[in-house]
């Protein structure tokens, strides 16, 4: 079975991708649509040239897209249900039990699935 390995390492690299808390800060926060690298380094409250750096990743695995206006650099998600699919995986993330409030999960699944979600472009 040659295509499901082919396809299992596939899945298994995206997931590497992923498997960084920052990029998936990206990803949540690009849900809404598009945004700047200024924009983005503020919210997440990261340097500009970290953030620059984790997008080429998504960027290159075609994850996200990039429009420049001038000097500025536009990034949004090419796959907007990437958002929604990292959103589903919360349930299975052992987080109450590690954290002393079960309230920060809540939050942030409110945060992620808010019903002003853009999904389309």
């Amino acid at each position: 079975m040659p295509s499901r390995l082919i396809v299992s390492r596939e899945l298994a690299d995206l997931m590497k991708l992923l498997a960084h808390a920052d990029r998936l800060r990206l990803i949540e926060e690009l849900r809404n649509g598009e945004r700047d690298v200024t924009g983005l380094a503020a919210a997440l409250h990261l340097p500009a040239t970290r953030v620059s750096q984790h997008l080429s990743q998504l960027r290159a695995q075609r994850l996200v897209e990039e429009r420049r206006d001038g000097r500025s650099h536009f990034y949004r998600l090419s796959h907007p249900h990437l958002a929604d699919w990292i959103l589903e995986a919360l349930p299975f993330v052992d987080i109450r039990a590690r954290l002393a409030e079960a309230d920060h999960i809540d939050a942030a699944r409110a945060l992620w699935s808010a019903n002003d979600v853009k999904t389309s472009y």
